[in-house]
Protein backbone atom coordinates (compact mmCIF):
# COMPACT_ATOMS: atom_id res chain seq x y z
CA UNK A 1 0.00 0.00 0.00
CA UNK A 2 1.15 3.24 -0.76
CA UNK A 3 1.52 6.25 1.59
CA UNK A 4 -0.72 8.42 0.34
CA UNK A 5 -2.87 5.97 -0.11
CA UNK A 6 -2.90 4.77 3.55
CA UNK A 7 -3.04 8.60 4.88
CA UNK A 8 -6.23 8.57 3.11
CA UNK A 9 -7.66 5.67 4.65
CA UNK A 10 -6.76 6.40 8.17
CA UNK A 11 -8.59 9.69 7.50
CA UNK A 12 -11.47 8.28 6.27
CA UNK A 13 -11.53 5.96 9.57
CA UNK A 14 -11.16 9.02 11.98
CA UNK A 15 -13.90 10.95 10.22
CA UNK A 16 -16.02 7.57 10.99
CA UNK A 17 -15.18 7.95 14.60
CA UNK A 18 -15.91 10.85 14.98
CA UNK A 19 -19.21 10.73 13.65
CA UNK A 20 -20.11 7.82 15.87
CA UNK A 21 -20.38 5.22 12.16
CA UNK A 22 -18.08 3.22 13.11
CA UNK A 23 -16.91 2.46 17.08
CA UNK A 24 -14.43 -0.12 18.27
CA UNK A 25 -15.91 -3.38 19.61
CA UNK A 26 -16.57 -3.16 23.33
CA UNK A 27 -15.83 -5.61 26.28
CA UNK A 28 -18.57 -7.94 28.00
CA UNK A 29 -17.95 -5.69 30.69
CA UNK A 30 -18.67 -2.73 28.90
CA UNK A 31 -22.12 -3.94 27.22
CA UNK A 32 -23.45 -6.33 29.99
CA UNK A 33 -24.70 -4.20 32.77
CA UNK A 34 -24.50 -7.41 34.96
CA UNK A 35 -21.26 -8.06 34.50
CA UNK A 36 -20.68 -9.16 38.49
CA UNK A 37 -23.02 -11.32 39.55
CA UNK A 38 -25.73 -10.45 42.24
CA UNK A 39 -24.68 -13.45 44.88
CA UNK A 40 -27.76 -12.64 47.04
CA UNK A 41 -30.18 -13.65 44.26
CA UNK A 42 -31.70 -17.42 44.55
CA UNK A 43 -32.26 -19.19 41.65
CA UNK A 44 -35.97 -19.12 42.35
CA UNK A 45 -35.95 -15.17 42.71
CA UNK A 46 -33.44 -15.50 39.02
CA UNK A 47 -36.26 -17.63 37.29
CA UNK A 48 -38.73 -15.43 38.65
CA UNK A 49 -36.82 -12.42 36.92
CA UNK A 50 -36.75 -14.52 33.48
CA UNK A 51 -40.29 -13.71 33.34
CA UNK A 52 -42.00 -14.69 29.67
CA UNK A 53 -39.57 -16.87 27.70
CA UNK A 54 -39.52 -17.41 24.40
CA UNK A 55 -36.87 -20.03 22.08
CA UNK A 56 -34.82 -18.90 19.03
CA UNK A 57 -35.66 -22.14 17.26
CA UNK A 58 -34.48 -23.82 14.21
CA UNK A 59 -31.40 -22.05 14.06
CA UNK A 60 -28.38 -22.29 16.07
CA UNK A 61 -29.27 -25.80 16.84
CA UNK A 62 -29.71 -27.16 12.82
CA UNK A 63 -27.34 -29.72 11.81
CA UNK A 64 -26.74 -32.61 9.16
CA UNK A 65 -24.59 -34.09 6.80
CA UNK A 66 -26.58 -32.23 4.06
CA UNK A 67 -25.73 -28.85 4.78
CA UNK A 68 -22.40 -27.30 2.95
CA UNK A 69 -20.14 -27.25 5.60
CA UNK A 70 -18.34 -24.34 4.39
CA UNK A 71 -19.66 -21.76 6.71
CA UNK A 72 -21.66 -21.22 10.26
CA UNK A 73 -24.23 -19.20 8.01
CA UNK A 74 -25.01 -22.21 5.93
CA UNK A 75 -26.14 -23.92 9.18
CA UNK A 76 -27.69 -20.92 10.49
CA UNK A 77 -30.67 -20.79 7.70
CA UNK A 78 -30.57 -24.52 7.02
CA UNK A 79 -33.82 -25.18 9.10
CA UNK A 80 -35.90 -21.86 7.62
CA UNK A 81 -34.16 -19.12 9.47
CA UNK A 82 -32.82 -15.89 8.12
CA UNK A 83 -29.69 -14.90 9.46
CA UNK A 84 -30.20 -13.25 12.75
CA UNK A 85 -29.97 -9.32 13.15
CA UNK A 86 -29.49 -7.80 16.52
CA UNK A 87 -32.55 -5.88 15.37
CA UNK A 88 -34.61 -9.15 15.38
CA UNK A 89 -33.28 -9.86 18.78
CA UNK A 90 -34.54 -6.47 20.27
CA UNK A 91 -38.22 -7.41 18.73
CA UNK A 92 -38.41 -10.34 21.28
CA UNK A 93 -37.49 -8.10 24.22
CA UNK A 94 -40.08 -5.21 22.49
CA UNK A 95 -42.42 -7.78 22.69
CA UNK A 96 -42.61 -8.50 26.66
CA UNK A 97 -40.13 -11.63 26.75
CA UNK A 98 -37.66 -10.90 29.15
CA UNK A 99 -35.24 -14.27 28.08
CA UNK A 100 -34.49 -15.97 25.21
CA UNK A 101 -33.41 -19.52 24.71
CA UNK A 102 -30.69 -20.35 22.15
CA UNK A 103 -30.43 -24.04 21.50
CA UNK A 104 -26.58 -24.92 19.88
CA UNK A 105 -25.24 -27.52 17.89
CA UNK A 106 -21.68 -27.48 18.76
CA UNK A 107 -20.37 -29.76 16.62
CA UNK A 108 -21.36 -28.21 13.70
CA UNK A 109 -17.69 -28.23 11.77
CA UNK A 110 -15.94 -29.14 14.83
CA UNK A 111 -12.53 -29.47 14.36
CA UNK A 112 -10.05 -32.27 15.92
CA UNK A 113 -9.96 -33.07 18.93
CA UNK A 114 -13.39 -31.94 19.55
CA UNK A 115 -11.92 -28.25 19.84
CA UNK A 116 -15.63 -26.33 18.37
CA UNK A 117 -14.95 -23.77 15.29
CA UNK A 118 -14.16 -20.19 16.71
CA UNK A 119 -16.41 -19.06 13.85
CA UNK A 120 -19.39 -20.99 15.50
CA UNK A 121 -18.23 -19.59 19.07
CA UNK A 122 -18.42 -16.17 17.62
CA UNK A 123 -21.57 -15.85 16.16
CA UNK A 124 -23.24 -17.43 19.50
CA UNK A 125 -21.23 -14.64 21.50
CA UNK A 126 -22.43 -12.18 19.38
CA UNK A 127 -26.09 -13.21 19.15
CA UNK A 128 -25.46 -13.35 23.27
CA UNK A 129 -24.17 -10.12 23.79
CA UNK A 130 -27.25 -8.83 21.19
CA UNK A 131 -29.59 -10.27 23.47
CA UNK A 132 -28.28 -9.28 26.98
CA UNK A 133 -28.10 -6.02 25.65
CA UNK A 134 -31.58 -6.03 24.85
CA UNK A 135 -32.08 -6.36 28.79
CA UNK A 136 -33.16 -9.95 28.34
CA UNK A 137 -31.58 -13.31 30.02
CA UNK A 138 -29.77 -15.63 27.55
CA UNK A 139 -29.57 -19.42 28.15
CA UNK A 140 -27.28 -21.66 26.07
CA UNK A 141 -27.68 -24.67 25.72
CA UNK A 142 -26.13 -28.15 24.48
CA UNK A 143 -28.81 -29.29 21.93
CA UNK A 144 -29.32 -32.59 20.07
CA UNK A 145 -26.62 -32.14 18.28
CA UNK A 146 -26.54 -35.26 15.82
CA UNK A 147 -27.28 -37.35 19.19
CA UNK A 148 -23.97 -38.48 19.19
CA UNK A 149 -24.61 -39.03 23.00
CA UNK A 150 -26.79 -41.72 22.01
CA UNK A 151 -24.13 -43.98 21.80
CA UNK A 152 -22.68 -43.72 25.87
CA UNK A 153 -23.96 -46.74 26.58
CA UNK A 154 -20.89 -48.74 24.11
CA UNK A 155 -18.95 -45.33 23.68
CA UNK A 156 -19.39 -44.17 27.52
CA UNK A 157 -15.35 -43.08 27.43
CA UNK A 158 -15.35 -40.99 24.04
CA UNK A 159 -18.72 -39.43 24.69
CA UNK A 160 -17.95 -37.82 28.42
CA UNK A 161 -14.62 -36.68 26.73
CA UNK A 162 -16.50 -34.90 23.87
CA UNK A 163 -19.31 -33.34 26.38
CA UNK A 164 -16.22 -32.56 28.63
CA UNK A 165 -14.26 -30.59 25.98
CA UNK A 166 -17.70 -28.77 24.48
CA UNK A 167 -18.65 -27.73 27.98
CA UNK A 168 -14.84 -26.70 29.19
CA UNK A 169 -14.82 -24.02 25.55
CA UNK A 170 -18.03 -22.90 26.67
CA UNK A 171 -17.43 -22.25 29.83
CA UNK A 172 -14.24 -20.62 29.10
CA UNK A 173 -15.12 -18.32 26.66
CA UNK A 174 -17.86 -16.91 28.69
CA UNK A 175 -17.64 -17.18 32.19
CA UNK A 176 -17.27 -13.14 31.62
CA UNK A 177 -20.53 -12.49 30.69
CA UNK A 178 -22.62 -11.85 34.30
CA UNK A 179 -26.53 -12.76 35.58
CA UNK A 180 -27.71 -12.28 32.21
CA UNK A 181 -26.40 -15.30 30.98
CA UNK A 182 -27.64 -19.19 31.92
CA UNK A 183 -26.10 -22.11 30.67
CA UNK A 184 -28.24 -25.54 29.99
CA UNK A 185 -26.78 -28.65 30.96
CA UNK A 186 -28.22 -30.60 27.02
CA UNK A 187 -31.43 -31.04 25.73
CA UNK A 188 -33.91 -33.52 25.76
CA UNK A 189 -31.63 -36.25 26.33
CA UNK A 190 -32.62 -40.55 27.11
CA UNK A 191 -31.24 -43.74 26.23
CA UNK A 192 -34.38 -45.94 24.81
CA UNK A 193 -31.81 -48.31 23.63
CA UNK A 194 -31.38 -48.69 27.18
CA UNK A 195 -34.58 -48.16 28.58
CA UNK A 196 -37.90 -46.78 27.52
CA UNK A 197 -41.54 -46.19 29.31
CA UNK A 198 -43.04 -48.95 27.68
CA UNK A 199 -41.02 -51.04 28.70
CA UNK A 200 -38.00 -52.47 30.19
CA UNK A 201 -36.97 -53.54 33.70
CA UNK A 202 -35.82 -51.06 36.54
CA UNK A 203 -32.55 -52.46 36.30
CA UNK A 204 -32.66 -50.74 32.61
CA UNK A 205 -34.13 -47.75 34.23
CA UNK A 206 -31.85 -46.75 36.74
CA UNK A 207 -28.69 -47.41 34.34
CA UNK A 208 -30.57 -45.30 31.69
CA UNK A 209 -31.24 -42.78 34.31
CA UNK A 210 -28.06 -42.85 35.53
CA UNK A 211 -26.58 -41.66 32.26
CA UNK A 212 -28.09 -38.67 32.22
CA UNK A 213 -27.19 -37.90 35.93
CA UNK A 214 -23.75 -38.52 35.00
CA UNK A 215 -23.48 -35.45 32.11
CA UNK A 216 -25.46 -33.66 34.82
CA UNK A 217 -23.14 -33.43 37.36
CA UNK A 218 -19.62 -33.38 34.91
CA UNK A 219 -21.47 -30.35 33.76
CA UNK A 220 -22.09 -28.56 36.66
CA UNK A 221 -18.36 -29.83 37.88
CA UNK A 222 -17.00 -27.91 34.86
CA UNK A 223 -18.67 -24.90 34.75
CA UNK A 224 -17.93 -24.48 38.46
CA UNK A 225 -14.07 -25.36 38.00
CA UNK A 226 -13.74 -22.75 34.92
CA UNK A 227 -13.83 -20.13 37.60
CA UNK A 228 -14.85 -16.14 36.86
CA UNK A 229 -18.57 -15.56 37.10
CA UNK A 230 -19.27 -19.31 36.53
CA UNK A 231 -18.41 -20.37 39.77
CA UNK A 232 -21.57 -18.27 40.76
CA UNK A 233 -23.61 -18.71 37.35
CA UNK A 234 -27.45 -19.82 37.45
CA UNK A 235 -27.01 -23.29 35.70
CA UNK A 236 -30.11 -25.33 33.92
CA UNK A 237 -30.52 -29.73 34.60
CA UNK A 238 -31.79 -31.32 32.26
CA UNK A 239 -34.34 -33.93 33.46
CA UNK A 240 -34.37 -37.59 31.90
CA UNK A 241 -35.67 -37.00 28.35
CA UNK A 242 -37.24 -33.48 30.39
CA UNK A 243 -40.37 -35.39 30.59
CA UNK A 244 -42.44 -33.85 33.33
CA UNK A 245 -43.15 -36.68 35.48
CA UNK A 246 -39.68 -37.56 35.63
CA UNK A 247 -38.97 -34.37 37.39
CA UNK A 248 -39.60 -36.03 40.75
CA UNK A 249 -39.04 -39.63 39.95
CA UNK A 250 -36.66 -40.85 42.42
CA UNK A 251 -34.18 -41.80 39.55
CA UNK A 252 -33.32 -38.39 39.04
CA UNK A 253 -31.02 -36.46 40.73
CA UNK A 254 -29.76 -32.98 40.94
CA UNK A 255 -26.09 -32.24 40.83
CA UNK A 256 -24.24 -31.30 44.02
CA UNK A 257 -23.97 -27.88 43.42
CA UNK A 258 -21.69 -25.93 45.70
CA UNK A 259 -23.13 -22.80 44.84
CA UNK A 260 -26.37 -23.92 45.10
CA UNK A 261 -27.63 -21.90 42.03
CA UNK A 262 -29.20 -24.87 39.86
CA UNK A 263 -32.49 -25.11 38.56
CA UNK A 264 -34.15 -27.80 36.64
CA UNK A 265 -36.02 -28.04 33.10
CA UNK A 266 -38.75 -29.94 31.37
CA UNK A 267 -40.76 -29.66 28.48
CA UNK A 268 -44.77 -29.66 27.86
CA UNK A 269 -46.41 -31.03 24.81
CA UNK A 270 -49.31 -32.39 26.53
CA UNK A 271 -51.26 -34.29 24.67
CA UNK A 272 -48.81 -35.07 22.19
CA UNK A 273 -51.65 -36.09 19.53
CA UNK A 274 -52.47 -32.65 19.71
CA UNK A 275 -48.75 -30.81 20.66
CA UNK A 276 -46.89 -32.91 18.65
CA UNK A 277 -48.62 -34.82 15.82
CA UNK A 278 -50.00 -33.74 12.47
CA UNK A 279 -50.66 -36.90 10.87
CA UNK A 280 -52.11 -40.21 12.74
CA UNK A 281 -49.67 -42.53 14.13
CA UNK A 282 -49.01 -45.85 14.97
CA UNK A 283 -49.20 -44.94 18.59
CA UNK A 284 -52.22 -41.93 18.59
CA UNK A 285 -54.63 -40.30 16.60
CA UNK A 286 -53.83 -36.50 15.55
CA UNK A 287 -56.10 -34.23 17.19
CA UNK A 288 -56.88 -30.51 15.97
CA UNK A 289 -58.32 -29.07 18.21
CA UNK A 290 -57.65 -28.49 22.12
CA UNK A 291 -59.30 -26.64 25.35
CA UNK A 292 -61.87 -28.86 26.79
CA UNK A 293 -62.35 -29.23 30.72
CA UNK A 294 -60.54 -32.25 30.96
CA UNK A 295 -57.92 -30.50 29.12
CA UNK A 296 -57.70 -27.95 30.92
CA UNK A 297 -57.86 -30.03 34.42
CA UNK A 298 -54.68 -31.98 32.82
CA UNK A 299 -52.71 -28.87 32.27
CA UNK A 300 -53.59 -27.80 35.67
CA UNK A 301 -53.37 -31.26 37.32
CA UNK A 302 -49.82 -31.34 35.70
CA UNK A 303 -48.22 -28.20 36.79
CA UNK A 304 -49.78 -28.40 40.43
CA UNK A 305 -47.56 -31.83 40.20
CA UNK A 306 -44.80 -29.66 39.20
CA UNK A 307 -45.27 -27.26 41.92
CA UNK A 308 -45.73 -29.43 44.39
CA UNK A 309 -43.32 -31.61 44.29
CA UNK A 310 -39.93 -29.29 42.71
CA UNK A 311 -40.88 -25.69 43.61
CA UNK A 312 -42.36 -25.94 46.76
CA UNK A 313 -39.30 -28.36 47.58
CA UNK A 314 -36.63 -26.36 46.49
CA UNK A 315 -35.35 -27.02 42.99
CA UNK A 316 -36.66 -23.85 40.67
CA UNK A 317 -38.77 -25.20 37.56
CA UNK A 318 -38.04 -23.73 33.85
CA UNK A 319 -40.50 -25.04 31.15
CA UNK A 320 -38.11 -24.35 28.09
CA UNK A 321 -39.80 -25.40 24.93
CA UNK A 322 -43.97 -25.74 24.83
CA UNK A 323 -46.32 -25.27 21.97
CA UNK A 324 -48.69 -26.49 19.33
CA UNK A 325 -46.67 -27.61 16.40
CA UNK A 326 -48.17 -28.74 12.67
CA UNK A 327 -49.92 -27.33 10.05
CA UNK A 328 -53.07 -29.27 10.58
CA UNK A 329 -54.53 -26.62 13.50
CA UNK A 330 -55.87 -23.11 13.29
CA UNK A 331 -53.99 -20.56 14.49
CA UNK A 332 -57.13 -19.91 16.90
CA UNK A 333 -56.20 -23.71 18.15
CA UNK A 334 -52.25 -22.94 18.74
CA UNK A 335 -52.98 -19.48 20.54
CA UNK A 336 -55.37 -21.12 22.87
CA UNK A 337 -53.11 -23.45 24.17
CA UNK A 338 -49.85 -21.01 24.05
CA UNK A 339 -51.93 -18.76 26.20
CA UNK A 340 -53.21 -21.87 28.39
CA UNK A 341 -49.79 -23.21 29.03
CA UNK A 342 -47.88 -19.78 29.47
CA UNK A 343 -50.60 -19.07 32.44
CA UNK A 344 -50.63 -22.51 33.92
CA UNK A 345 -46.83 -21.96 34.02
CA UNK A 346 -46.19 -18.74 35.25
CA UNK A 347 -48.71 -18.28 37.58
CA UNK A 348 -46.96 -21.23 39.40
CA UNK A 349 -43.34 -19.21 39.51
CA UNK A 350 -42.31 -21.03 37.06
CA UNK A 351 -40.65 -19.68 33.80
CA UNK A 352 -42.29 -20.66 30.47
CA UNK A 353 -40.25 -20.44 27.39
CA UNK A 354 -42.41 -20.84 24.20
CA UNK A 355 -40.91 -22.84 21.39
CA UNK A 356 -41.04 -20.72 18.67
CA UNK A 357 -38.95 -21.03 14.81
CA UNK A 358 -39.03 -18.41 11.99
CA UNK A 359 -42.12 -19.48 10.74
CA UNK A 360 -44.37 -19.95 13.87
CA UNK A 361 -45.15 -16.49 15.64
CA UNK A 362 -42.74 -14.02 15.41
CA UNK A 363 -41.84 -13.01 11.48
CA UNK A 364 -38.13 -12.80 11.99
CA UNK A 365 -37.56 -11.14 8.37
CA UNK A 366 -40.32 -8.90 8.53
CA UNK A 367 -40.06 -8.72 12.65
CA UNK A 368 -43.92 -8.98 12.66
CA UNK A 369 -45.86 -10.84 15.43
CA UNK A 370 -47.92 -12.98 13.38
CA UNK A 371 -50.68 -13.19 15.95
CA UNK A 372 -51.37 -9.37 17.62
CA UNK A 373 -53.61 -11.26 19.78
CA UNK A 374 -51.12 -13.88 21.06
CA UNK A 375 -49.23 -10.72 22.25
CA UNK A 376 -51.40 -8.88 24.13
CA UNK A 377 -53.28 -12.11 25.64
CA UNK A 378 -49.56 -13.22 27.27
CA UNK A 379 -49.08 -9.53 28.46
CA UNK A 380 -52.01 -10.03 30.34
CA UNK A 381 -50.48 -12.47 32.22
CA UNK A 382 -47.71 -11.09 33.26
CA UNK A 383 -50.04 -7.80 34.30
CA UNK A 384 -52.33 -10.30 36.35
CA UNK A 385 -49.71 -12.44 38.33
CA UNK A 386 -47.48 -9.21 39.54
CA UNK A 387 -43.76 -10.60 40.19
Amino acid sequence: MKKLQFLNLAAVLLLLLFTGAFTACPSVEDEDEEGKMDETLTTQEYIEQMGLGINLGNTLEACGSWINSSSITNYETAWGSPIITESMIKGYAKAGFSSLRIPVAWSNMMQADNKIHPNLMNRVDQIVRWTVNSGMIAVINLHWDGGWWEEMPTKHDEVMKKYTAIWKQVSAHFKKYGDRLMFESMNEVGFDKVWNQWGGTPAQKREAFGYVNELNKKFVDVVRASGGNNAKRHLLIEVYYTGLEYAWDPLFEMPNDPANRCAATVHYYTPAVFAILEKDADWGKARTTWGTEADLKELNDNMDLLKKNCVDKGIPIIVGEYAACGNNKSQEQKRNYAVKVTEAVYSRGMCPMLWDTSGDQYNRTTQKWRDPLFLQQIKAIKAKYPR
